[in-house]
């Protein structure tokens, strides 16, 4: 799929722009690219305008700063979608990328028409992940390929991972590319995100929640809990996958994501 880029800090964005219609945006998680929505892009592309983009300091969107806040982030994507002329759409985030989305949420509310929160939690990081994302950096910074690899294969339901070998191959190939600087920056914007739980109660709008029985990164138990705050919810419960389930389960995924835009925009 050919890249484009539009302008934000004087630095070039990338992003694929494929479909015609109402606007889905896709937002990667933590060490992904707009690459590893592939599947999801074809399928939903039929349907719809899906807009995927490179994050900051993640597939060839250049770092802007020792840290990357959510809300940087956020303004990142706001610049992309600016330069189109895109005033109405629907945002789905994996993991880091649903954090973006809940900033995007605080910050421009009158853009969204839903929100997808695929594997992702509007919880700010407790002390003990705060610790852990310190002591990530200086693994990062002592052997960068041990902790990629290691990171990919946890995000996988652990009984996934044998049989999954293609998939899990496709998304290393992608996080491998990623810079020290990249991965770090990522890591202190995480660590000192809020929390934004709030919005998940306060908005008008559908959001859908992803969740993985078996997600070695957010406990299953605490993300039902957050779907109890929605007033317009949906749930896509995957009882036999980890964090990444349209990776894991991608027929399932995409039947659930098309019948929540339908909900979105109809």
């Amino acid at each position: 799929m050919l890249a484009k880029t539009a302008l934000y800090k004087n630095e070039k964005v990338a992003y694929i722009d494929k479909g015609k219609g109402r606007v889905v945006v896709l937002l990667h998680g933590f060490l992904g690219s707009k690459e590893i929505w592939e599947s999801t892009i074809n399928n939903l592309s039929k349907s719809y305008r899906v807009i995927a983009i490179d994050l900051p300091g993640h597939g060839s969107t250049p770092c802007f700063g020792y840290a990357h806040s959510m809300e940087l982030m956020a303004k990142c994507v706001k610049a992309v979608l600016d330069s189109l002329r895109l005033k109405k759409y629907t945002m789905v985030g994996h993991s880091m990328g649903g954090y973006v989305t809940l900033a995007f949420a605080d910050l421009f509310p009158e853009n969204l028409r839903g929100m997808c929160l695929y594997h992702s939690t509007s919880y700010a990081d407790t002390e003990q992940k705060r610790v852990d994302r310190l002591r990530a950096i200086e693994v990062v910074k002592a052997n960068k390929q041990v902790y990629t690899r290691s990171t990919i294969r946890n995000l996988f339901a652990t009984k996934n991972l044998k049989y999954l070998k293609n998939e899990v191959s496709f998304a290393y190939s992608i996080a491998k590319t990623m810079s020290k600087q990249g991965i770090i920056a990522a890591l202190h914007g995480m660590r000192d995100r809020p929390n934004r739980h709030l919005i998940l109660g306060f908005v008008k709008y559908p959001i859908m929640m992803v969740i993985g029985e078996l997600d070695n990164v957010l406990p299953y138990n605490q993300l039902l809990e957050q779907c109890e705050m929605i007033e317009d919810g949906s749930l896509l419960y995957l009882e036999h996958d980890g964090h990444f389930g349209f990776l894991e389960s991608p027929r399932q995924s995409n039947k659930a994501l098309r019948k929540f835009l339908r909900k979105c925009y109809k």
